[in-house]
């Protein structure tokens, strides 16, 4: 938003952001060890709309990058998204393409409505795979049974019937080529943006003038919480780095077990940095911390209604991204919703703005 603003329209921007460095959850850094890696977990991007693409690609090279991820699941590391190799390694099959169908078929669980996030696994695949690969995954990042979570959650993973063990399948996968804290500081080099870090915006809302706001922040904080606190999922990182080349056998491994972390990345697989030693994060959810995750719930949508209607009819103040809309975006969609805003903003003809990150 504060790039659109200033080169496309020449507005002048403040960007104030509490953390000390830009770039929100996606930033990344190089550790002690010199390894890049992702601050707040790992960030892949991949999207569908050419537009989005482009308008990335002003600001940075790519790497061609194809997620995957496994499942440490009865010992084994297994593809995730359940595929066709997924199942004969389980099970010490050699099923088909046609046969997977076929066994898919005869162990789901039909259901009349699809409302939960159990629904849509077990109506799929069945009971004993949404046991061994989902339950516990979700009950631990969520704090909640599959059965509590709308069916949203779930349904961004995909079944696959053929041996495709990419996490995604969009036309455009790919990382910035020199991370993304290099792609947002290339965004921001226009003369017309300047940028306060390790401030909140109440600090200086009232000091500085501005015409309009764009806030990325939680819309429940924003409001003083005047319909009750809107609930989401925080994360705790913990980070390790190892006197070896590599340390695990793909770039992410999930954890739907007992274990109190849910996944571990090692960031190399996805920089394609090469190094004598590699740095790998844990990750263990929270209910307490930086807010991360909008948990979907019918409860906590009609809550959020209430904030949508009043931040509707708050003049001059623009909310946008996860946080500010209370919706589980992935990186693409936000960036996509920003260019809608922005191209919102212009055709009403907007005056100067200040911009406010989470």
């Amino acid at each position: 938003m504060a790039e659109r603003l200033a080169a496309g329209s020449g507005k002048k921007v403040l960007i104030v952001d509490k953390r000390p460095h830009i770039g929100g959850n996606a930033y990344d850094h190089y550790d002690e060890a010199g390894i890049l890696v992702h601050k707040y977990g790992p960030h892949i991007f991949h999207t569908n709309s050419r537009e989005v693409f482009d308008y990335l690609s002003r600001f940075t090279g790519w790497r061609p990058y194809q997620h995957r991820v496994r499942a440490c699941v009865d010992g084994q590391l297994l593809p995730i998204p359940i595929n066709l190799d997924t199942i004969n390694l389980l099970y010490g099959l050699n099923l088909t393409s046609f046969q997977l169908d076929e066994f898919f078929q005869s162990v789901a669980e039909p259901r009349s409505q699809i409302r939960t996030s159990e629904d849509v696994i077990v109506s799929k695949v069945g009971r004993e795979l949404y046991e061994k690969f989902f339950r516990n995954y979700t009950r631990k990042q969520w704090d909640l049974d599959p059965s509590e979570l709308d069916a949203s959650v779930t349904a961004r993973v995909p079944v696959r019937t053929n041996r495709d063990d990419r996490y995604f399948s969009d036309t455009y996968q790919a990382m910035p080529l020199h991370g993304y804290s290099r792609m947002f500081e290339r965004m921001l080099t226009h003369p017309n943006i300047k940028i306060m870090l390790n401030t909140d915006y109440r600090e200086i809302e009232q000091v500085i003038p501005f015409g309009e706001m764009i806030y990325t922040g939680p819309v429940d904080e924003y409001f003083d919480f005047r319909f009750g606190k809107l609930p989401y999922r925080s994360l705790e990182f913990r980070f390790e780095t190892y006197e070896r080349p590599v340390f695990q056998d793909a770039p992410v491994v999930n954890y739907p077990n007992e274990n109190p972390y849910t996944r571990c990345t090692e960031f190399k697989y996805l920089t394609g940095q090469e190094h004598a030693k590699t740095t790998v994060v844990y990750e263990y959810p929270r209910g307490d911390g930086d807010p991360y995750y909008p948990v979907p719930r019918p409860e906590n949508a009609a809550i959020y209604r209430e904030y949508q209607a009043l931040a509707e009819r708050t003049p001059g103040v623009h909310f946008c991204g996860r946080l500010a809309t209370y919706k589980y975006y992935n990186m693409d969609q936000v960036v996509a919703q920003s260019l809608t805003l922005y191209k919102t903003l212009i055709g009403a003809r907007r005056p100067r703005a200040i911009a406010q990150t989470a």
